[in-house]
């Protein structure tokens, strides 16, 4: 089967529950969008590593991958292999010693990874035909302006830069890096 590439566009909190999220792939060459539903911890881990923050000590996820890298293989890619009744499946294709191992996974974790280890993500025309969306022109282009919803802005106004930085880093050490991402952005606003 042709594999079709997919990038990340857009993580959003989910219309369907109100504690999942969901993170939207785009087709690469193509007006087709993928949102798959996500727990907050996974989105959490994509956040993060989306909006480029580095926590002070590794989720999950950056344990997993520096265990692959430790352990001498790389993740060459993803590929959202299968979808069965609303559930998607992936797979993680490793290269250790020139040899491909091919490891099952959630799609959200394999997402995760991906985005760690900078690699392609990958599905097949059934899944997108079975639960893709096709946008119009004008939303793909408003899609690639948009970014994750951790980086929205609250009101900080009453704020200086000196309580938002401090309000940031125990931010990070409570591990809320939605929080943290929105505090940062903020500080970013006021110093650009």
């Amino acid at each position: 089967m042709k594999k079709i590439e997919l990038n990340v566009v857009t993580l959003t909190h989910s219309t369907v529950s109100n504690h999942n999220y969901a993170v939207v792939l785009g087709e690469r060459h193509g007006l087709r969008r993928l949102p798959i539903v996500i727990g907050g911890f996974e989105a959490q881990a994509i956040a993060v590593t989306l909006e480029r923050m580095y926590p002070p000590r590794p989720l999950t996820h950056d344990l997993l991958k520096n265990t692959i890298e430790q352990l001498g293989a790389t993740l060459k890619e993803v590929i959202i292999n299968d979808f069965q009744e609303g559930v998607f499946f992936a797979q993680l294709v490793c290269v250790l010693q020139g040899e491909t191992i091919e490891i099952d996974s959630r799609a959200s974790d394999a997402i995760a990874l991906a985005v760690r280890f900078e690699c392609s993500i990958y599905t097949y025309e059934f899944i997108l035909e079975a639960a893709g969306i096709v946008m119009e022109q004008e939303m793909v282009e408003k899609d690639t302006e948009q970014v994750p919803p951790s980086s929205a802005l609250a009101n900080y106004s009453r704020y200086n830069v000196e309580e938002l930085t401090r309000m940031m880093e125990e931010a990070l050490e409570s591990e809320e890096y939605e929080q943290a991402a929105r505090l940062r952005d903020e500080l970013a606003r006021r110093k650009g």
